[in-house]
């Protein structure tokens, strides 16, 4: 069918944030008492939310119990680890600057989607893609409409408090809607399988990119319908 929108996650997607993800969520780990991780071992710990994200950084065979406890600990901290140093590291990806640009004039509507903290989101899209943050702190299960546009996108929401987070794909759905477009007509472009199976559950278009931080193998595996090696090759496929 044709694409009439385009929605995008936003880590390992439009920005590489994995070095400041890694560096504040390692300050909370080690500052509760546990062992840093290398970079790397991120691109697998983050995709599913900041709560997923260190029930697997704690050591293996910790007690439920305690992993909970440790875990609301931990998350209570990297809002204040993150908001110290989102920025420090974090950019564009090569190419997605010129992707939007291209995108520009054929007026497709586009929107951002991600597991990262609704406020950090709107932050992060408003920062570095030249909008003014206007909504960042949204109440719990507000619409992602009521919180207004930011840079070229129409429609930019994280993780919210009542909305359930991709994989399913309610809020993929629903920000489709707010696009003004019926999700079948709609690209949903991500880096891991979380993306994939969010789009396949909206029925969308299930786009995966080559340089984001899971890889080529798992999104064949998730059902990536499309493979981007470089951003501008999305235009191919409108």
């Amino acid at each position: 069918m044709p694409i009439h929108a385009i929605i995008f996650d936003l880590d390992g997607t439009l920005l590489d944030t994995l070095e400041d993800l890694a560096d504040a969520a390692n300050a909370c780990l080690v500052a509760q008492g546990f062992s840093a991780h290398p970079v790397d071992a991120y691109r697998q710990f983050v995709g599913d939310g900041v709560e997923t994200l260190f029930r697997r950084a704690l050591p293996p065979g910790t007690p439920g119990a305690a992993t909970e406890r440790a875990v609301a600990a931990l998350v209570a901290r990297m809002r204040d680890e993150y908001g110290a140093r989102w920025s420090a590291k974090s950019a564009p990806y090569p190419g997605i600057r010129e992707l939007l640009a291209a995108l520009a004039p054929a007026g497709l509507p586009l929107g951002v989607l991600s597991n990262k903290p609704h406020a950090f989101t709107r932050l992060m899209v408003g920062s570095f893609f030249n909008g003014a943050d206007n909504g960042a702190a949204a109440a719990p299960g507000g619409s992602p409409v009521e919180d207004g546009p930011l840079g070229p996108f129409a429609v930019v929401a994280g993780a919210r408090p009542g909305v359930p987070r991709k994989p399913d794909p309610a809020a993929a759905i629903a920000t489709a809607r707010a696009l003004g477009v019926d999700p079948a007509h709609a690209a949903f472009v991500g880096d891991s399988n979380v993306d994939m199976r969010t789009a396949h559950g909206a029925g969308m278009l299930a786009v995966g990119c080559l340089w984001g931080f899971r890889g080529e193998a798992e999104l064949r595996e998730s059902g990536a319908s499309v493979l981007l090696a470089h951003p501008l090759e999305l235009l191919d496929h409108l």
